[in-house]
């Protein structure tokens, strides 16, 4: 039978790993945040930036891209378009001139606001299906993956 050999490239229990239904869950929420962020005329990346930049006003692009796990380049294309919008400002690094630090204006927590409602509905969807108990136990389990797989 292709494709279920178990001296072949892929061993026969690859779809019943973790970490294939971590990729699956992954898939399956981006997915519906898209679905639910697109009328508001944004995108999960947008919102992911928005909600970093607000939890830590004057974040530096390159700061903003190490938490994301993006380049450079792609924080200062996200940065570019709220920024076009009106939603993020760049501004003047107190005492370092030539670095910009990021900030929300009025119109990016009004876009934040809008947003998030729309990511809670999905945590809240989440948290029905499993219970509260499950939710928490899902949270510290996901945490000790992340913690086993940080320094690999």
């Amino acid at each position: 039978m292709a494709g279920r050999e178990e001296d072949g490239p892929m061993a026969a229990d690859a779809l019943e790993r973790v970490v294939w239904a971590l990729r699956r869950t992954e898939v399956a929420v981006q997915g519906l945040k898209e679905q639910r962020l697109r009328p508001l005329g944004m995108a999960v990346a947008h919102y992911q930036l928005l909600i970093l930049v607000h939890s830590e006003p004057g974040l530096t692009g390159a700061e903003a891209a190490r938490r994301l796990n993006v380049t450079p380049q792609a924080v200062a294309s996200l940065v570019a378009r709220l920024e076009s919008r009106g939603q993020v400002e760049r501004r003047a690094h107190p005492r370092h001139r030539h670095v910009q630090e990021l900030h929300l204006t009025d119109t990016g927590r009004a876009a934040l606001r809008a947003a998030d409602a729309e990511i809670t509905e999905i945590e809240r969807r989440v948290t029905a299906a499993l219970g509260a108990d499950g939710s928490v136990r899902l949270k510290e389990l996901l945490d000790q993956v992340a913690d086993a797989v940080a320094g690999l």
